[in-house]
């Protein structure tokens, strides 16, 4: 893997931000490798980025419908959450390859318990809990292709 960049959010308005950043550097196909504990704000990372988006509906995590879809707004948002998953064919039964290729970005909550069935180039968000309110973001991109958007969102976080 490639360097890390690292984002500091001290309360949810900050994470907002850093949702809305993100929204800029997206692009249609790009896959989102999403990690961290339990409560450590994966679903509230990808509402904020949704909300940039324009999407105007609910975001809410699919812990138990495993995947939720948001086509209303610049860009499709899907949202997968493998927390409930027993295996990688599980995963693989929701047709993630379908999205991975579509025309929106796609979210993965938890990705790690599901890593061999991500696609060669996504970008990785680790997400630690320093407080009750605050976040560190560890953001690095799977391959070289993805170093492109990895500077993209360092410029943007750098400005």
């Amino acid at each position: 893997m490639s360097q890390e960049i690292h984002f500091h959010a001290r309360d949810e308005p900050a994470t907002a931000r850093f949702g809305q950043l993100l929204s800029q550097c997206l692009t249609p196909g790009t896959v989102v490798a999403l990690v961290g504990t339990l409560g450590s704000g994966k679903t509230r990372l990808v509402q904020a980025v949704a909300a940039a988006l324009g999407v105007s509906d609910e975001v809410t995590s699919p812990t138990f419908v495993l995947v939720n879809e948001y086509v209303h707004g610049r860009l499709p948002v899907y949202h997968f959450d493998t927390y409930r998953l027993r295996d990688d064919d599980e995963f693989l039964e929701l047709g993630p390859a379908e999205y991975f290729d579509g025309n929106g970005v796609t979210f993965v909550e938890w990705a790690d318990r599901v890593i061999d069935c991500l696609p060669r180039d996504y970008l990785r968000i680790e997400i630690e809990v320093v407080s009750e309110t605050a976040r560190d973001f560890a953001i690095s991109a799977s391959s070289d292709a993805m170093e492109p958007l990895l500077q993209k969102i360092n410029q943007e976080l750098a400005s």
